[in-house]
């Protein structure tokens, strides 16, 4: 089975939409690091329900052991994102679910395999999972997650829903 580590954005994204069983028909389980429980749950400003990790056993939550790691990130990063990576290395990762731009662009140069919330509905949708990406999209615009124009085209085309 895969190790899967997740950052916050890809995880409340799908729950907004309902869709976070996504994640363990994909992959079983998935891992998180504090941080980000501590970003979704405790210090979250989203109107999602706040015991969806706990309620939701696929999702484990883990400790990172390299405090230290964290301070060589965090001037450009959140916390959770800082823990997503060091966990990845951490546990020897095979992918990250990650969204944010910088965020990318520091696991991609840590060498981390990385996909987002649309590589995961792309996915789904190729596993037989979802029968349509675009309704999942909208869904996601309607529930205030930033899509870009270009993307969520690419996305659709991908998908052969255009």
């Amino acid at each position: 089975m895969l190790k899967v580590i997740a950052n916050s954005t890809p995880i409340i994204a799908l729950e907004k939409i309902g869709k976070l069983n996504i994640l363990k028909e994909l992959y079983g389980k998935i891992y998180i690091p504090y941080g980000v429980y501590e970003e979704v749950i405790i210090g979250g400003k989203e109107k999602i329900n706040n015991n969806f990790i706990q309620n939701n056993d696929f999702i484990i939550i883990k400790e990172i052991k390299n405090e230290e790691a964290k301070k060589l990130f965090l001037t450009s990063l959140h916390k959770g994102e800082v823990e997503v990576m060091i966990l990845a290395r951490e546990m020897e990762a095979d992918i990250c679910i990650i969204d944010d731009f910088l965020a990318r662009k520091y696991a991609k140069y840590l060498n981390i395999r990385i996909t987002g919330t649309m590589g995961i509905l792309l996915k789904a949708k190729e596993s037989g999972i979802i029968k349509e990406i675009k309704p999942l999209l909208d869904n996601l615009i309607e529930e205030h997650i930033y899509i870009d124009k270009k993307l969520y085209k690419d996305v659709l085309q991908i998908a052969k829903e255009q």
